[in-house]
């Protein structure tokens, strides 16, 4: 690409992300990696992630406007593509800077682009042509998606496969849920006693935030913060960790003393948590499949001062000695809960591999019960909202379900009776399945 001093930054980075998350790389370590490059202060980090996730998130609805106003959309670069996914998210999408500047930064990207002058002139001149079509028609366009029921997909800007398994598992609530995958996630810390005091924590944030009365560990941030830039960070006072994350741990209730177990513990955020909730009075064997995954959680647990017992295996047959009075299970799943959190989690995900998920989720669960002793309590969540992840694994494991309602009626599950599910764009929050099952 070829600088230009009067591309904003932000810019230049969120189209450095949106190439490299072509090339297959994560939106969010592509993200951390091109604004540490860059430099960025928080405010520009803030808006590049806006603009690249965004425009990876809403990448279907993007494309057709796109090809709707081309004569010839299969002719189109790749790199023009990404170019005009950019501007045209930005047109439609965000308010914060009128339309002609939106357009002129766009065709400044476009005139970037590798090639010679002639051609870097032509690129130019379609972008622009497309940017002014669509500033002049596409949000009627977009509008119009709402009469049609069919168009849900493109709509939502997700594959055909998510909405029709989000509408069978929610019913009218998908749409809730669905568009708020295309907002922005919550920015929330939570803070570790372990390494602190919570009122230390407070006056070190550079930025407001506000409790929330059944969490209070959680902080929700109001301004941009990277923490993991932070001092905060490095001395493990805090980590990043949406509300929905933290409860299951509240679920599981665990009690210093106890003898507690968390299976596919990886990356530690959890763990760490049950650690701070039991002041490091229990024993606390996290078990994680991958080993460079499993070093990363002990490392994590030695910065924020967490006993962990951390050990490399199948959870399913990894050598334990059963009689836990406690465990957690947060299997690999789906992630349709956390698509705002991870833009192209809906693009890599498929279909045919939802069948091999669900048996693993049930093997695990079940070897939970199995290490529990009489008694004992074992939490099953999930960042997914699927039905068959969700209620079919704990449906088919015959052990009674306690019920969680009555302490957390706000996120009473709509269809499982003792369940909880945290909706996003209903909670502001991660989508999130608990369950609590008794031995």
């Amino acid at each position: 690409m070829t600088a230009d001093p009067k591309i904003s930054p932000e810019r230049q980075v969120a189209l450095r992300v949106l190439r490299r998350v072509a090339e297959g790389a994560y939106a969010d370590r592509a993200l951390a990696s091109e604004a540490r490059k860059a430099d960025l202060e928080p405010r520009a980090r803030s808006a590049a992630m806006r603009l690249s996730y965004g425009a990876v998130q809403r990448r279907r609805t993007l494309d057709w406007l796109i090809d709707g106003s081309l004569e010839r959309p299969q002719a189109l670069e790749a790199d023009v593509r990404e170019v005009l996914r950019l501007g045209v998210y930005e047109l439609i999408w965000s308010d914060r800077v009128p339309d002609a500047a939106a357009v002129d930064q766009t065709v400044r990207l476009a005139r970037t682009l590798h090639g010679v002058p002639r051609r870097r002139t032509a690129r130019a001149g379609l972008v622009n042509a497309v940017l002014r079509r669509i500033a002049d028609d596409g949000a009627r366009r977009v509008a119009s998606l709402e009469d049609d029921p069919q168009a849900a997909g493109i709509r939502y800007s997700m594959p055909d496969w998510i909405v029709a398994g989000l509408q069978a598992s929610l019913g009218p609530l998908a749409d809730v849920v669905m568009a708020a995958a295309n907002e922005p996630a919550e920015s929330v810390l939570r803070w570790n006693p372990l390494r602190g005091s919570r009122d230390e924590l407070e006056h070190a944030l550079p930025v407001g935030w506000h409790d929330d009365p059944w969490l209070p560990e959680a902080l929700v941030l109001e301004g941009p913060f990277g923490i993991e830039d932070s001092t905060i960070w490095a001395e493990g006072r805090a980590m990043a960790q949406s509300r929905a994350s933290m409860l299951p741990a509240h679920v599981l209730d665990p009690q210093p003393g106890e003898r507690i177990l968390e299976l596919c513990a990886a990356p530690g955020a959890k763990s760490t948590q049950l650690a701070a909730l039991t002041d490091n009075r229990a024993q606390i064997v996290c078990v994680e499949l991958h080993a460079a995954r499993a070093r990363a959680l002990a490392a994590l647990g030695e910065r924020m001062g967490a006993r962990l017992d951390v050990r490399v295996g199948d959870g399913r047959t990894v050598a334990l000695e059963g009689g836990f009075d406690a465990v957690l299970v947060d299997p690999p799943c789906t992630g349709l809960g956390v698509l705002n959190s991870r833009p192209d989690a809906r693009w890599r995900r498929r279909p045919e591999a939802l069948a091999e998920l669900v048996v693993l989720q049930g093997e695990l669960l079940a070897r939970a019960l199995e290490l529990t002793r009489p008694g004992g309590r074992v939490v099953y969540s999930t960042c997914t909202l699927l039905a068959d992840e969700n209620e079919g694994v704990v449906g088919s494991s015959s052990a009674p379900l306690a019920d969680l309602s009555a302490r957390y009626p706000q996120w009473a599950h709509p269809r499982l009776a003792g369940a909880l599910a945290t909706l996003p764009g209903r909670d502001g929050t991660d989508g999130f399945f608990v369950a609590r099952l008794e031995r």
